[in-house]
């Protein structure tokens, strides 16, 4: 099984490959829009690597907790777990 730090650490490599953001900025409390300045467009891209990455689908629509990493991190864990 996955755990959240394998999981956190993967995303953090994600996001620094996509959005050449420094990694130091990337903790779990990170907020995309507030604290990476993330438009729509990266988003897209970085939900798009990790679907690749984990092989799960996730629905952009459906934003609630996904503002964080942390969110982020759960509901790539929740959604590989099944």
């Amino acid at each position: 099984m996955t755990t959240q730090a394998e999981v956190f650490n993967k995303l953090k490599e994600i996001l620094v490959d996509q959005l050449d953001v420094d990694v130091d900025k990337i903790t779990l409390a990170t907020n995309f829009k507030n604290d990476l300045e993330l438009d729509s467009l990266d988003v897209f891209e970085v939900i798009d690597h990790i679907e690749d990455a984990y092989d799960i689908e996730i629905d952009a629509d459906t934003d609630s907790g996904l503002e964080t990493v942390g969110g982020l991190v759960d509901y790539i864990l929740k959604a590989t777990a099944k």
